[in-house]
């Protein structure tokens, strides 16, 4: 009898378990655990391929500069370009990213707000995004495009990969790189 109920208990708490897993919101994990970082900057380098001219031999830094109930915004400095910033906007369950791209007089670039919706909620830690239409629509060759973006205690990495091609580019930030803030303003931003 001991070990029927002994059984019993143990089901139900894995029931109990498996039915709070399923209502964890990762996405909102994940978004939270990118929130702590707020008003940090970070130094970066390129893990795979940053030898693109654009970014070769220069400095690589991500401030998570505006940190809203639903929206973070983490402009992407390479040098002295300020055109890149990174958008994360929870919604619901997921995570988009877009990618705001701008002039040096705040005007949008002609290839802008491209990305994804992430298609599940992804783990507190790992959250991937395929091409959107928005995105096909933009840039047609970006339709096989896949983003995934990693914090976790020690670092913060943005992936992109080209599906089908030998495209791959990684960025890393360590967070024990912290550089001083704030940074100047990425383009277009209001101050």
């Amino acid at each position: 009898m001991k070990k029927i109920i002994l059984l019993s208990a143990l089901f139900t708490l894995a029931f109990v378990l498996a039915a709070q897993a399923k209502k964890t919101n990762n996405a909102k994990l994940f978004f939270d655990n990118l929130k702590k970082h707020c008003g940090n900057a970070y130094e970066g380098a390129a893990t795979a391929g940053g030898e693109d001219p654009s970014f070769a031999g220069k400095t690589l830094v991500m401030h998570v500069r505006s940190c809203g109930k639903n929206e973070i915004r983490i402009p992407f400095f390479v040098g002295e370009n300020r055109s890149r910033t990174w958008v994360f906007t929870l919604k619901g369950d997921r995570i988009l990213l877009k990618h705001d791209h701008r002039h040096e007089d705040g005007s949008s670039d002609k290839v802008t707000m491209y990305g994804g919706l992430t298609s599940n909620n992804g783990t507190p830690n790992l959250q991937v995004f395929p091409a959107d239409q928005e995105t096909a629509d933009l840039i047609n060759y970006a339709v096989p495009n896949v983003w995934w973006v990693t914090t976790d205690d020690n670092a913060f990495t943005y992936n992109l990969r080209r599906v089908g091609t030998e495209r791959l580019f990684t960025v890393k930030f360590d967070y024990d790189k912290k550089i001083s803030s704030p940074m100047p303003a990425p383009w277009g931003a209001k101050e």
